[in-house]
């Protein structure tokens, strides 16, 4: 499978202006099953919640599911998710026809940074599918729990992508910690990360995809640019049978 990931850098809670630049960065990319794009793809990580919050059907939905169909190709996406009385950092998947298949509402708010004080906690895990290919979703601060991480593992899932605003002051953690996850997991992981800055941080990208082995395929650091990488579904069998250590899991 071949996919794309894209590190940009967000005019800060702007979201027409970042349409324009999401649209620039990506005029010539064709041929991919995937696009990625950074957590809250259209504002940076913004905590004006309610103010940039939308229904899952909104003007955001809309505009990725125009690149859906204008690439015929897959869509991750974050959005500010509105539902009810309850605000969410949600990502989402959208399908070459333009349709939402599934959503993921990120699990672990960033409490450091107030997060969790404008935003409510998802509850469940996501899977998701393209062809053949089990995916499991997670945002950002997602990546430090292993235990969700885990669960996809079990499930047996081919890749795994994390979708965030990660600064520079952490990057080195950003970049073990997808690592690790995919070792632990013998699954592909792909992070998506944002580079450029906004009031409070500075962000240098180090978007990434790592192999079930651990190996580094690609990465690139403080460069505006979509990332391509080829991924074999056929290596994550060949590595979990040559090394069945997700059988020998007890504690999950």
């Amino acid at each position: 499978m071949k996919i794309a990931l894209v590190q940009y850098s967000p005019a800060w809670e702007d979201k027409e202006a970042n349409k324009n630049k999401i649209q620039s960065l990506i005029k010539d990319i064709a041929g991919v099953e995937l696009l990625v794009f950074p957590e809250m793809s259209l504002t940076g990580f913004t905590m004006k919640s309610k103010e940039m919050s939308e229904t899952i059907q909104g003007d955001s939905f809309r505009y990725f599911s125009s690149i859906a169909k204008e690439k015929n190709s897959n869509i991750f996406a974050g959005i500010i998710e509105r539902r009810k009385n309850r605000i969410y950092n949600t990502i989402i998947h959208i399908k070459p026809d333009g349709n939402l298949v599934k959503l993921y509402r990120k699990i672990h708010p960033f409490s450091y940074s107030g997060e969790n004080e404008q935003y409510n906690a998802g509850t469940k895990p996501a899977y998701t599918k393209i062809k053949n290919w089990k995916i499991g979703l997670t945002i950002c601060y997602d990546l430090r729990f292993p235990e969700l991480f885990r669960k996809y593992g079990k499930k047996r899932t081919h890749l795994i992508v994390n979708i965030a605003n990660w600064p520079d002051t952490r990057i080195e953690h950003w970049r073990t910690l997808l690592k690790a996850r995919a070792i632990e997991n013998q699954c592909y992981v792909a992070g998506v990360n944002r580079v450029g800055k906004d009031p409070k941080l500075n962000y240098v990208g180090f978007s990434s995809v790592f192999d079930p082995m651990g190996k580094e395929i690609v990465a690139v650091e403080n460069e505006e640019k979509v990332i391509v990488a080829e991924l074999d579904k056929n290596f994550v069998n060949e590595v979990r049978e040559k090394y069945p250590f997700l059988d020998d899991i007890k504690l999950i």
